[in-house]
């Protein structure tokens, strides 16, 4: 079965029409399953708000939840220990390794170049 985690900055491509959207969502349709910290789905309607665009639910309904069950330390100072990223960046990350232990074993799917850059150092897979 393949994953994914999928970070804020590759919905909101899809939703505002970018011009490689089409791309991404085919890219999308490729996983077997979507994994998403809920933090998306707040980033995602402030963004459609102040865009007053409509939210995207046939996407954003395809996801899996990631709502960590204990304190993510351990996986915030790995991300860190990898490079820096703000806040957002960082906590989308640290639920990709929440989700995944084995970064190699998932793809992390974002358009933000710098976050990219520290999930490639942690090993995740890039599309």
């Amino acid at each position: 079965m393949s994953s994914a985690y999928v970070d804020t900055s590759v919905v909101v491509a899809i939703a505002f029409g970018e011009p490689e959207a089409r791309t991404i969502g085919q890219r999308l349709g490729g996983f077997d399953r979507l994994y998403a910290s809920n933090l998306l789905e707040a980033e995602l309607l402030s963004v459609c708000r102040r865009k007053r665009r409509a939210v995207p639910e046939h996407l954003v309904s395809r996801f899996h939840w990631v709502f960590p069950i204990r304190r993510l330390t351990p996986e915030l100072r790995a991300v860190l220990g990898a490079g820096y990223v703000r806040g957002a960046d960082l906590w989308h990350l640290a639920c990709a390794l929440y989700v995944a232990p084995n970064p190699a074993e998932l793809s992390f799917l974002t358009r933000d170049h710098r976050q990219a850059d520290v999930a490639a150092e942690l090993r995740f897979q890039l599309d």
